[in-house]
Order: C-alpha cells, then structure tokens, then sequence
C-alpha cells in the first residue's frame, strides 16, 4: 500500500506561500506568520481529505451525486444560519455579505475589533 505521508508533506509546503500572500515576507519564527501557516496546512488537508472521500463513495455507489448536493446544500444552510447567529446583521447573499447597519450597531461583537 502506498504512503501518502510524503505527498501530504509536499502538498502542504504551499502554507508558507500562502502566509507569505497573506503576510508578507516574515520569519520562520514569527508567531503571526505561523498561525496563518498552520491555518493553510488545515485548510490544504482537509480538501485533500473530504475530496478522496466523497470520490470513494461516489465510485463505490454508496451516495449519489444528487444525494451529495442536497447534503451539501442543507450543510452549506445550516452553517449560514449558525453564523447570521453568531455575526448578527451579518449575513451571506449571492455577491457577498450583506451588512443590516441597525443590526450590527445593536450587536456586540464588533466592538472590540482592531481598526
């Protein structure tokens, strides 16, 4: 059986250009820099992981593709709705986020965000 260790490693050497994207040129040391590699990293496994998934259990016929897309559809929902929750007056619309000014002035938690 082969490893897929050494194709996850190379895969996940993108963090730094990404961090590098994000941040700028930093250190390897510098804390800022490796939140946002260790970020990536996540975000680069977890696509290569949920991918070879589904793929397995489409070509297996355990799900079909219409099945996956209304799970996929009912996720994507309840995730929003979940966040509209959290972020109040904030909520995701076709072209972007939509702010409810009223809303979000009543709310709480933009109050301490760093300029």
């Amino acid at each position: 059986m082969p490893d897929p260790m050494p194709a996850l490693n190379r895969l996940c050497k993108w963090r730094a250009h990404f961090a590098g994207w994000m941040l700028g040129t930093r250190a390897k040391e510098d804390p800022e820099a490796q939140a946002v590699r260790d970020i990536f990293e996540k975000y680069l496994l977890l696509r290569v992981e949920v991918t070879a998934l589904t793929k397995i259990l489409l070509e297996k016929r355990v799900l079909t593709l219409e099945e996956l897309h209304a799970a996929l559809i009912a996720e994507a929902e309840e995730l929003m709705r979940m966040l509209e929750e959290r972020w109040p007056g904030v909520r995701a619309v076709d072209d972007g986020l939509s702010y409810d000014a009223e809303k979000v002035k009543a709310a709480t938690w933009w109050r301490n965000w760093k300029p």
